[in-house]
C-alpha cells in the first residue's frame, strides 16, 4: 500500500493488542486513522467523546423497513478498535469506518434468511440465529481472529505447532496476556501471510463475501491516499492485513463493488454486555473470557502480582456467596499457579494455570463453585451505557422516559423486585413490565403472584435487562411511537390471531395487567365472538380462571371488573348446561385434561365470589356427580368439590363412596373414582375417620385377581401424595385399629313373614302353615 499506510492486525477484543495499538499510535502520531467498521456510520463517532457513552456498547444497524434484520458492531473498553477511536478523538485525528456499509451486510442477511425460509431442512432456530446476525461482519467467524473452537480457525495451526491444543490458549498466552508489544504487528503480518497461503478453500459464498469486503477496505484505504494523508493508519482483523497490504488492482477492486444490493438502514448505539460478547452468546468473533480480559486491562501493573489480585476478586466473590475461602487458600493457590508457570516456562500465571490452582485449592476438585466464579468472573455482568441524545425511534425513547420516571435503571445483572401494588409507583411499574410484555420484551418474569406472606397485592419480578432489547424495540415500533400505543395494537392482533378460547382469555387477563383499557375491549369483542359460537363446555370453563384474575387483586389495581364480569358469568352459564354430557365416556389424556380444567374452574368461582353464580356451578358437578355416564375420575372429583363446600354431608359422600367402592364396581373404574375423589390430596384421609375404613374395606373385600388389577391404580394415586404425607399415612397404617363395634339386630317377625309368600314362590315350596319353628 505504500509508505504512508500502517496495518495493525489485531484481535477484535483483545486487551494486549489494545495495549500495544495505543503504543503504536503514540509513536506514529498518524493523520487519518481507517478502522474496519460499518461504513457510513462516522457521524456517530462524536458520541466517542462523550463521557455518557460508557463501554461495553455497540453500534446497531437495521433495515428501515425491516427491523428484524439487525447487525451489531460491539466495543468493549478493551477493544483495540475502541482505543483507537478514543485516542484519535482525543488527538482530534479523522477517523473513517472501511468495512462494508450496513446495508450491504443487511442484503446478504436478508439473502440468507430468504434462502432458509425455502429449505425446511433447516433448523428454525438457527434460521432465526442467522437474521438476528450479531456480528460485526458477514464473515467474521472465520475471516476474522474469532478464536473458537471451530477447526477451520487458521490459529489452531500454529498454536499445535508451538505445541499448544488450541489457538485460544496459544493467543491468550503470545499476545492478550503479554501486551508488551514489541515486534507485535509485524508477527501477526508475517503469521496471517504463512496462514492465507496454506488456508483451504472456504464456501463459495463465504468467500465471495470476504472478497467483496475486503475490495472495500482497499478502495477506502487509496481514497485516503488521493486525500494527501501523509501517515494512514489502518486497524483492521489480523486475517485481513495480508489482503490489505496488497493494494491490487483498483479497476478489479470496483468491478466486485459494483451493482451490489443495498437495504435503507439506519445506525445508532445501544448498550451492550460482557455476557454478550462472551463467544457463547452467538457472536462471532466474541471472546470466552471477558471479564478476565476487562481485569487484564485494568491491572497493568507487574505481570507477576497478577494472580494476587485475581484471587483477591475470587475469595470476595465465594465469600459474599457464603462459600469457604480462607488466607491459606489464596496462598496456597497463589503459589500452586506460579509453580504450574514455571514447569511451563511462561514468565507468569496466565488464566490457564490460575484457573487450574483454583479448582484444586480453593474449589476442593469441585465444579459449583467455579461456575459461579465463570459466571460472575470470567464472563461478567458488566452493562454499557449510551447519552440521552443519541438517535432513537421514538417507542425507545418513550421507554426510556418511563424507565428513569419510574427509577427503574436497565440493568444486565439479574435482580429481584418485589412490588406492593397500593403503591402508586410500584403498580406503574407493574403496568411497564406487563406493556413491554406485550410486544414481546421479556424484562422481566414474574417469579410469584399473590404468594407473598402478605396478600396478593404483590408481585415479585425477576429482572434482567438484554442488550437485544433495542432491535426488538425498533421491531415493535411499527405498532406505534409509544409503548402503550404499541402495546395496545399488539393485543389487538394477537386477540385476532388467537387459536384457543382460553388463550383469548388470557389476553385479557394481560391487558389489564398492563392497564391499556383500549386493548381491552377490543379483546373483550373478540372473546364474545369467540365464545357465541364456541359449543364446548370444557373450553368455556378453561377461559374462566383468566378472567378471575380481576377478582384477585379487586380494586387494588383500580381496574373495573364490570369488564369481565358480564362475559365471565355468560360463559359460566352456557358451560354448566352441557357440563355433565361433557363428562361423559372420556379417555385417558381428555379425562386428566378434563380434572385440569375442573379444577381451575372451581378456583376461579371462588375468586368470583357470587352466589348466584357459585348455585349455578354447584348444581352443575352434583348433575355431573350423580350421573352414571361420568367418567369415574370426574365423578369422584365431583363428589370432593362438593364435599369440601359442605354443599354434599360426610353422610351423602359416604353413602356414594360405598356404592362407588362396592365389591361389585369394576376394579378399574373403582379406582379411578378413588383418584378423583381423594384429589391427590391426603388430608382426608389423615385427618378424617370417615372415608379410611371405607377404602380399608373395599380393598379388604377384594379378589385375589381384582386386587392384583387393582392395587397398580391405587398405587399411583397414592404416589401423587407428598412425600411426607405418605409417611404419616404409613404410620396410621401400622397402627392398631380398633375394632369396630358389633350392633345387634333387633328382629321384626311381621316383616319377616310379609316375605315367606315370595320366597316360597320363588323356590317352589308348597304353601304350608306357619309354624313357630318356621
Amino acid at each position: 500500500m505504500g509508505d504512508n499506510v500502517s496495518l495493525f492486525g489485531i484481535r477484535h477484543h483483545g486487551p494486549g493488542c489494545a495495549r500495544s495499538l495505543r503504543t503504536a499510535l503514540e509513536s506514529l502520531r498518524p493523520d487519518c486513522v481507517l478502522i474496519e467498521g460499518p461504513a457510513g456510520a462516522e457521524p456517530l463517532l462524536t458520541y466517542v467523546a462523550d463521557v455518557g457513552l460508557d463501554p461495553p456498547v455497540a453500534l446497531l444497524s437495521h433495515a428501515v423497513d425491516d427491523p428484524a434484520l439487525a447487525v451489531f458492531h460491539p466495543y468493549a473498553l478493551y477493544s483495540p478498535e475502541w482505543q483507537a477511536l478514543r485516542w484519535a478523538s482525543a488527538a482530534g485525528i479523522p477517523v473513517q469506518f472501511m468495512d462494508v456499509p450496513p446495508s450491504l451486510t443487511l442484503s446478504w442477511q436478508k439473502a440468507r434468511r430468504d434462502a432458509a425460509a425455502t429449505m425446511p431442512e433447516i433448523d428454525a432456530e438457527q434460521a432465526q440465529a442467522d437474521t438476528m446476525q450479531v456480528s460485526a461482519d458477514a464473515s467474521a467467524e472465520t475471516a476474522d481472529i474469532a478464536i473458537g473452537d471451530t477447526p477451520r480457525d487458521p490459529l489452531d495451526w500454529l498454536a499445535r505447532a508451538a505445541g499448544y491444543g488450541d489457538g485460544e490458549t496459544w493467543w491468550n498466552l503470545m499476545v492478550e496476556e503479554r501486551g508488551d508489544g514489541e515486534g507485535l504487528f509485524e508477527a501477526i503480518a508475517e503469521a496471517m501471510t504463512v496462514l492465507r497461503s496454506q488456508a483451504p478453500q472456504r464456501p463459495r459464498a463465504d468467500q465471495e463475501q470476504e472478497d467483496i469486503r475486503e475490495a472495500h477496505m482497499r478502495s477506502t484505504i487509496r481514497s485516503a491516499r488521493k486525500q494527501g494523508y501523509a501517515r494512514i493508519a489502518v486497524i483492521c482483523g489480523a486475517w485481513h492485513v495480508p489482503a490489505l497490504a496488497d493494494a491490487g488492482a483498483a479497476a478489479a477492486d470496483a468491478r466486485l463493488l459494483k451493482g451490489l444490493p443495498k437495504l435503507k438502514t439506519q445506525t445508532t448505539w445501544v448498550p451492550w454486555t460482557y455476557r454478550h460478547l462472551s463467544a457463547g452468546s452467538g457472536y462471532g468473533a466474541g471472546v470466552s473470557a471477558p471479564g478476565w480480559y476487562d481485569y487484564l486491562w485494568r491491572n497493568e501493573g507487574n505481570h507477576a502480582t497478577r494472580a494476587v489480585g485475581w484471587y483477591a476478586r475470587v475469595a470476595r466473590l465465594l465469600r459474599d456467596n457464603e462459600i469457604d475461602c480462607s488466607s491459606a487458600h489464596l496462598i496456597e493457590a497463589t503459589r500452586l499457579a506460579d509453580t504450574l508457570a514455571a514447569m511451563r516456562d511462561r514468565p507468569a500465571p496466565g488464566l490457564d494455570e490460575i484457573g487450574e490452582a483454583t479448582r484444586s485449592v480453593i474449589c476442593n476438585g469441585d465444579d459449583v463453585p467455579m461456575r459461579l466464579i465463570a459466571d460472575v468472573l470470567l464472563v461478567g455482568e458488566s452493562m454499557g451505557a449510551v447519552p440521552p441524545n443519541v438517535p432513537t425511534v421514538p417507542l425507545q425513547r418513550d421507554v426510556e422516559a418511563e424507565q428513569k420516571r419510574l427509577r427503574l435503571r436497565p440493568e444486565a445483572l439479574s435482580k429481584t423486585l418485589d412490588l406492593d401494588l397500593r403503591n402508586d409507583n410500584d403498580l406503574q411499574r407493574s403496568h411497564l413490565l406487563h406493556r413491554l410484555a406485550l410486544i414481546g420484551i421479556e424484562w422481566g418474569h414474574i417469579a410469584s403472584v399473590g404468594a407473598s406472606s402478605r396478600g396478593t397485592f404483590h408481585e415479585i419480578w425477576t429482572l434482567a435487562w438484554q442488550p437485544t432489547f433495542p432491535v426488538e424495540l425498533i421491531v415493535a415500533s411499527r405498532h406505534g411511537q409509544t409503548l402503550i400505543a404499541a402495546a395496545s395494537q399488539c393485543a389487538s392482533e394477537q386477540a385476532r390471531t388467537a387459536p384457543y378460547l382460553a388463550d383469548l382469555a388470557k389476553l385479557i387477563d394481560r391487558v389489564l395487567l398492563a392497564n391499556l383499557p383500549q386493548a381491552v375491549a377490543s379483546v373483550v369483542a373478540a372473546l364474545e365472538a369467540r365464545a357465541a359460537t364456541d359449543a364446548d363446555p370444557l373450553a368455556l370453563l378453561a377461559a374462566l380462571p383468566a378472567l378471575a384474575n380481576v377478582y384477585r387483586y379487586g380494586n387494588v389495581r383500580q381496574t373495573d371488573s364490570a369488564q369481565v364480569s358480564h362475559l365471565f358469568d355468560s360463559m359460566l352459564l352456557r358451560a354448566c348446561i352441557g357440563l355433565p354430557l361433557a363428562l361423559c365416556d372420556l379417555d385417558n389424556g381428555p379425562v386428566e385434561n378434563a380434572r385440569t380444567v375442573l379444577l381451575g374452574a372451581d378456583r376461579a368461582l371462588s375468586l368470583r365470589q357470587g352466589e348466584e353464580q357459585t348455585r349455578t356451578w354447584q348444581a352443575a358437578l352434583r348433575k355431573a356427580a350423580c350421573s352414571d355416564m361420568t367418567a369415574p375420575l370426574l365423578s369422584g372429583l365431583c363428589t370432593r368439590l362438593l364435599l369440601d363446600v359442605a354443599v354434599l354431608s360426610p353422610e351423602q359422600a359416604q353413602e356414594r363412596l360405598q356404592r362407588s367402592l362396592s365389591a361389585g364396581a369394576e376394579p378399574r373404574e373403582a379406582a379411578q373414582w378413588l383418584d378423583g375423589f381423594l384429589n391427590r390430596n391426603a388430608a382426608i384421609l389423615l385427618h378424617g375417620d370417615t372415608v379410611w375404613p371405607l377404602i380399608d374395606r373395599w380393598l379388604a373385600t377384594l379378589s385375589d385377581e381384582h386386587f392384583l388389577r387393582v392395587v397398580p391404580l391405587v398405587r399411583r394415586t397414592f404416589a401423587a401424595f407428598e412425600a411426607g404425607d405418605r409417611r404419616d399415612l404409613g404410620q396410621r397404617v401400622r397402627q392398631p385399629q380398633a375394632a369396630a363395634p358389633i350392633v345387634a339386630n333387633e328382629w321384626n317377625e311381621e316383616r319377616a313373614l310379609r316375605a315367606l309368600p315370595m320366597l316360597r314362590e320363588l323356590f317352589g315350596i308348597a304353601d304350608a302353615k306357619v309354624t313357630d319353628e318356621t
